[in-house]
Order: structure tokens, then sequence, then C-alpha cells
């Protein structure tokens, strides 16, 4: 209907869907802020294993490649162009996407945009110049997790609903995923939190660690190894072909 939405949608509930069908169904280009590189590269590797027009923007491609890219979407042969928020203060990509008929743009893990939120990403507020270049383009905000606070919060650093845009449909699904369980175990040091993990390792062999830091990424790593575990490592420092083989 031409409405600016933010939805609230459990994982595995759909999300990715809300912008990739009307991606393919629509004339015009849909723009995607993603903040994951790797799930980003996923997301594209599947579309187009599948013959969407999808491709992605980010530091893992040289300039010429990123140029190319660029030129491309410029031109219209993408339906979907996926991009990490530090892609925004790029004054060649903003100049790219002024020549770039957008129809959608997708804000994916909105919750980045809110300083309530539990991941918040500076640079996710450089959206705002984006929607100033944009002003046709209709914006729907997806995350999984954002309380009401959080909620109004993405609807004013998005503008949504600030004249002459209508008021913004916001949609909550729930959360519940009955699949999952959720558990907290209280470390004071971070012996215990790798004795610990450990444990948990011991227990279900095959899992994915999320760390705050590079150097944090890199030591878990080595703990599980000496412990007689086989980690893959997965981080922006890595290179092309480390991160591909991980992958």
């Amino acid at each position: 209907a031409g409405r600016d939405c933010l939805c609230i949608m459990p994982t595995g509930g759909g999300k990715s869907l809300c912008y990739q069908l009307p991606a393919v169904m629509r004339d015009g280009v849909t723009l995607v802020v993603s903040p994951l590189i790797a799930l980003m590269k996923d997301q594209v590797d599947t579309l187009q294993a599948l013959g969407v027009r999808a491709t992605l923007i980010n530091s893992t491609l040289d300039a010429g490649e990123q140029n190319q890219r660029l030129a491309w979407m410029a031109a219209g042969h993408y339906d979907l162009v996926y991009i990490a928020p530090e892609r925004l203060r790029s004054g060649r990509f903003l100049e790219a996407l002024g020549r770039t008929a957008v129809q959608l743009l997708a804000v994916d893990e909105a919750h980045c945009i809110s300083q309530w939120g539990h991941d918040f990403r500076p640079d996710y507020l450089h959206l705002r110049h984006v929607l100033q270049a944009l002003p046709r383009a209709r914006i729907l905000a997806v995350t999984a997790t954002a309380t009401p606070a959080v909620r109004d919060d993405i609807v004013r650093q998005l503008g949504l609903g600030a004249a002459p845009r209508a008021a913004p449909r916001v949609r909550v699904h729930g959360f519940a995923r009955p699949n999952l369980h959720l558990a907290v175990t209280r470390a004071p040091t971070h012996d215990v939190k790798f004795r610990r993990l450990e444990a948990i390792v011991d227990g279900y062999h095959r899992g994915i660690v999320y760390c705050a830091t590079r150097k944090m990424t890199e030591r878990v790593a080595l703990r599980l190894r000496s412990a007689g575990h086989r980690p893959l490592l997965y981080h922006g420092a890595l290179s092309d072909a480390a991160r591909v083989e991980a992958q």
C-alpha cells in the first residue's frame, strides 16, 4: 500500500521475505542495510542460487569491484543490494545512490539505530541523510527484538510519519520461539566463563560462540583448541579466503 512499516518478528519468522518478495515483484532497487557481513553474504548467495539479481557492497570487495557494482546498481541491474551501515559514510556510494531508482529501503536489525537498543550502532544514524535523498522510497524496518521504547525510537530516528510521509504501520508478531531455550550463567571471571564454555561444548559438540572483539574471538578459539576441540574463526580481520573457507 506504499506505507512505511516497522515489523517486529522473531528470528525465523520471515522478516527477510518481507523485503525480498517486494524486491522481485516491483520495479526499482531494494537497498538492504545490514550490520552482519556473514549474514549478508549468506542471504545474497541464497538469492543468487534462486536466480534473484542480488549483490552486496562492503569492505570485503576491492575498489574496482565496488565501483563496478555501484555502476550496475545505478543502472538498475540489481533487485536487491545489501550494504553495511558504514557504507553510508562513503561519498562515492551516496553519489551512486543518488542515480539509483530505490523503491524500498529495508533496515535490518533496526534496533541498532536506537540508543536504547541492545546493540546500538552509531553508523545507523547516517540513515537520516540517506532518507533525505530518497524521498519516494518506502521504508521497512525489521528486527526480532524491540521494546516499546526502542520501537518509538526507531520510528523517530528514521523519521517515519514525519511530513510528507504517512504514519507508519507497526506490526508486532511476538518473540516466543518454543524451539529455543535461554539461560544465563553468571561468570565472575574469564576463567569461570571459559570453563563453563568448555563444558557446554563438551555436551553439545557444536555451536556458535559470539565474542565482543576480534582479540577475544581468537582467545576463545585458542582455549577451545587447547581443550581438544576444533573451532573455526570468523571475523573482519581474516583474509577473504579464510572467511570463505570457514563459512
